[in-house]
């Protein structure tokens, strides 16, 4: 079934925002990032997209040609516009797949402390209301999970990809896109239980944590919003670092000794 077969997923209320067209194009990379348009799927028609956003044919068009200079999509003339498979060689040379050890998720965690520092630092700059009420529902989004024991790794995701989308730059949009929910740390490994520390606390902890990033935003502050971003991705690093050491320990202790 392609994309233009299920119901109305691009359906969400306008936005106003500083780029009409860089607002679609971040509703449709985020869906590509979420799996809910996967490679080889075609995309809805531009006048789908066009009555589910509520711009124009020319929005539309300059936002499928920016997907299309990014690699996402492929226009074939008479046919439509259909998803395309992450370039190996891309602009952007990592393998989501690949992220799979402490290790990495560790390095994985010191480049988005200095990317995501900056870009909520550039949301509070920037931020539309509508752009911080994306950030709110997302972190509501969170809260409602973590009461029902949910999935948060998806609001999480929803979380951070939305102050992205808050810069108005494409490329922080595109880098976060493309690594999709895998950058969260426990959809690969469970970060509580290796760090040995209860699940429901460590995520009320970052729940607190998300909603300090949240306040900096909606004050406007970007060195508090930096500062509270930063905040949140060196206490995730510091929690698996921790987890590691002792991981280490632990087999070295259960290695025979010659």
């Amino acid at each position: 079934m392609t994309v233009s077969d299920s119901p109305s997923p691009l359906i969400r209320p306008r936005r106003k925002a500083q780029s009409l067209s860089q607002e679609v194009v971040a509703a449709i990379s985020e869906m590509i990032a979420k799996g809910q348009i996967k490679p080889g799927d075609k995309l809805p028609t531009e006048s789908e997209i066009m009555q589910s956003q509520g711009v124009s044919r020319t929005v539309v068009r300059e936002a499928i040609s920016r997907l299309q200079a990014a690699g996402q999509v492929e226009t074939r003339h008479g046919i439509g516009t259909f998803v395309l498979e992450a370039k190996k060689g891309s602009n952007i040379n990592i393998d989501p797949a690949t992220i799979t050890t402490m290790k990495d998720l560790l390095a994985l965690l010191e480049l988005r402390i200095s990317l995501e520092t900056e870009t909520a630092g550039l949301a509070a700059a920037r931020r539309t209301d509508a752009q911080l009420k994306e950030i709110r529902l997302a972190l509501d989004a969170f809260k409602d999970n973590l009461a029902k024991g949910g999935d948060t790794v998806g609001p999480d995701f929803r979380f951070h990809f939305q102050i992205a989308n808050a810069t108005g730059n494409r490329y922080f949009i595109e880098i976060l896109s493309h690594l999709g929910a895998g950058v969260i740390p426990r959809k690969r490994l469970n970060t509580a239980e290796l760090a040995r520390d209860p699940q429901a606390s460590y995520l009320d902890r970052v729940q607190r944590e998300h909603e300090d990033i949240y306040e900096a935003i909606a004050r406007g502050d970007s060195e508090a919003a930096r500062a509270a971003m930063r905040n949140h991705l060196t206490n995730s690093r510091e929690r698996l670092r921790r987890a590691q050491i002792e991981a280490e320990a632990g087999a070295s202790a259960q290695t025979p000794q010659k």
